[in-house]
């Protein structure tokens, strides 16, 4: 949707800096690499990048909406094991179809909280699902106050969108990841394997989901310090990831061109 735009940038003879989050160059940021001054990225190991380009390369930390940077909220539940599950607000059929059963096993064993995106009309019968099975859950198709789901959980399972890992990330929320095998360019991949390669991840590939996904929460839940080893990782790799910090490496460069 932004090659509309930054052509009208370039008709108009305005400076044009690009932002690429995902670890595979996009079709519309190659189109327009040779009319940018810069283009901003989170590692210079992008796939399919030109190398007569890479002296525009800019690393900078994740992008996130400015209130996750701010968020100082902690988490207060210590009761129940909380699991988050992303799939847009159109679900994801193979969270909303398998998960379940899942989490019904889990709960015969661990108390559970499920928190789960899902489409508007899988809310109630997912609800329903769990309710019946005396299972706290949370389901829901959009929620204005995403931040303190995802600090509320211990473990998130999702896709592979390079906002929904960045934002994960920067709450120091581990995740299971289970990239979108159709994204174009398997870019969802290469994003969760960013995040793989530092530690502070699992991948799935979707085609083993069954066979892998209970036999790893479950050593999740048993072993707390699975968990926190991930944390303190994902700690590490954002104690400078400001928004001051990112904000003046963006303005500073755009400032020098």
């Amino acid at each position: 949707m932004s090659l509309p735009l930054v052509l009208a940038g370039r008709l108009l003879n305005l400076k044009i800096f690009l932002l690429e989050p995902n670890l595979v160059l996009g079709r519309a940021n190659k189109f327009f690499l040779n009319s940018c001054k810069k283009i901003f990225c989170y590692t210079n190991k992008i796939k399919n990048f030109p190398d007569r380009y890479k002296d525009k390369i800019v690393i900078i930390n994740p992008l996130v909406r400015k209130e996750f940077y701010k968020s100082s909220i902690v988490s207060t539940n210590n009761n129940k094991f909380t699991i988050l599950v992303i799939g847009g607000s159109q679900g994801a059929g193979i969270f909303d179809n398998k998960l379940k059963h899942l989490i019904a096993n889990l709960s015969n064993e661990f108390l559970i909280k499920i928190i789960q995106q899902t489409n508007e009309k899988n809310i109630s019968n997912l609800k329903k699902f769990y309710s019946d099975l005396n299972i706290d859950n949370f389901i829901f198709k959009y929620e204005k106050d995403l931040i303190n789901k995802i600090v509320e959980s211990d473990i998130c399972i999702t896709r592979a969108g390079a906002s929904s890992l960045a934002e994960l990330s920067i709450l120091n929320t581990p995740f299971i990841t289970v990239p979108l095998p159709l994204s174009k360019d398997n870019h969802q991949f290469e994003n969760a394997n960013f995040y793989k390669d530092k530690q502070c991840c699992w991948i799935i590939d979707q085609s083993l989901f069954d066979e892998k996904i209970e036999g790893l929460l479950r050593s999740i839940i048993k072993e707390k310090t699975i968990l926190s080893e991930k944390k303190e990782i994902l700690k590490k790799l954002n104690y400078q990831n400001t928004w001051i910090n990112v904000n003046q490496k963006i303005r500073d460069i755009i400032y020098e061109n």
